[in-house]
C-alpha cells in the first residue's frame, strides 16, 4: 500500500509539473514580445508629421512611442510593459521594395517578435508610370524580404498592410490652391502631375497608376499568404481609409499627420498578434 500511495503521489506531482509547463507556453497576450519592428517607407517613418519635412518616428502608426497616435507598440505595451523601448523604426524616406530586404535583415539583429511592412508607395510614385517598379519586381522583392525575416526569425508574427489610397489624395486635393502647389514640386508626379487636368490622357494615366496600387496591393497579401501561418495581411484596411486634407501634412498634401497616422493604426490593429 506505501510502494501505490509513494506512486500516486509521484504521478500528482508529475501532473501538476506538466499543467505547469504546458501553461507557460501560453503566455498572455503579446506577452513574449519584447521587440518589434517597422519597415516600410516614408509613410511609416511619419514624415513631416512634426511640422519639419523630415522623419519623425514618434508618430509612426507602427512603432511611435509619442502621445498623439495610438500606434501598434504602444497598444502592444498597455498588455505588455516588457516590450518599452524594444519599437524598431526601420523604415526610410524614398525608398522601394527593392530595400525591404535589408531592413528585414535589420530586424533580424533586432530580434523582433512581431514585424509589420507597409511598401510600395515609391515604387508607384516615379516620374512617369512606364518608370513604376514591374508588378513582378515588386513581388519578388517582397518575396525575398519575408524569406529573410521567414529564416532568421520563423516564429515572429508579420503583419503585411496595404498600400493606402495614394489617388484619393488627388481627389480631394486637385482643387486645393496650397496642395496644387505643393505638388508642384514634383511629388508623385506619375499621379500628381497636372492635377487640375481634365484632359482624356491626364484621367487615363491616374487610372493607370490606380491600378499600379492595386496590382501592388494583390502581390502583397498573395505573399503573405505564401509566407505562412505566422503571417496576416490587412485585408486592405490601410487602403480603404478615407484620408481628408486634414489628415495629411500641409507641407506637402501627401503624407499622413499625426491625424492620419493615427487613422492608419486603429484600421490596421489586427489585436494582440497571437496568429
Amino acid at each position: 500500500m506505501r510502494g501505490w500511495t509513494l506512486l500516486l503521489a509521484g504521478l500528482a506531482l508529475l501532473a501538476i509539473a506538466c499543467e505547469g509547463a504546458a501553461g507557460a507556453a501560453k503566455p498572455a497576450a503579446s506577452g513574449g514580445i519584447a521587440s518589434m519592428a517597422a519597415l516600410g517607407d516614408s509613410i511609416t517613418d511619419a514624415f513631416a508629421s512634426c511640422l519639419a519635412p523630415s522623419p519623425c518616428p514618434r508618430n509612426s502608426w507602427s512603432t511611435g512611442d509619442g502621445t498623439k497616435v495610438d500606434s501598434h507598440y504602444r497598444r502592444l505595451l498597455r498588455d505588455n510593459p516588457g516590450l518599452r523601448g524594444g519599437n524598431h523604426n526601420l523604415a526610410a524616406v524614398n525608398v522601394r521594395a527593392d530595400a525591404l530586404a535589408g531592413q528585414a535583415g535589420a530586424a533580424v539583429k533586432a530580434g523582433a517578435r512581431y514585424i509589420t511592412i507597409l511598401i510600395g508607395a515609391d515604387d508607384a510614385c516615379r516620374g512617369a508610370l512606364a518608370d513604376m517598379t514591374p508588378v513582378e519586381t515588386f513581388r519578388r522583392h517582397v518575396d525575398a524580404a519575408l524569406a529573410v525575416l521567414h529564416a532568421g526569425l520563423p516564429g515572429a508574427r508579420v503583419l503585411v498592410v496595404s498600400i493606402p489610397d495614394i489617388n484619393r489624395l488627388w481627389e480631394i486635393g486637385h482643387t486645393n490652391r496650397l496642395a496644387v502647389k505643393a505638388w508642384s514640386l514634383g511629388l508623385c508626379p506619375a499621379l500628381l502631375a497636372d492635377p487640375a487636368s481634365t484632359a482624356p490622357a491626364a484621367a487615363e494615366r491616374r487610372k493607370a497608376f490606380a491600378a499600379r496600387v492595386d496590382a501592388y496591393n494583390a502581390e502583397l497579401a498573395a505573399a503573405c499568404r505564401a509566407y505562412g501561418p505566422r503571417c496576416r495581411d490587412d485585408g486592405g484596411a490601410a487602403h480603404r481609409v478615407r484620408f481628408t486634407l486634414d489628415m495629411v501634412t500641409a507641407q506637402d498634401f501627401f503624407h499622413p499627420n499625426a491625424a492620419g497616422q493615427n487613422a492608419l493604426a486603429a484600421a490596421t490593429w489586427p489585436g494582440p498578434p497571437t496568429w
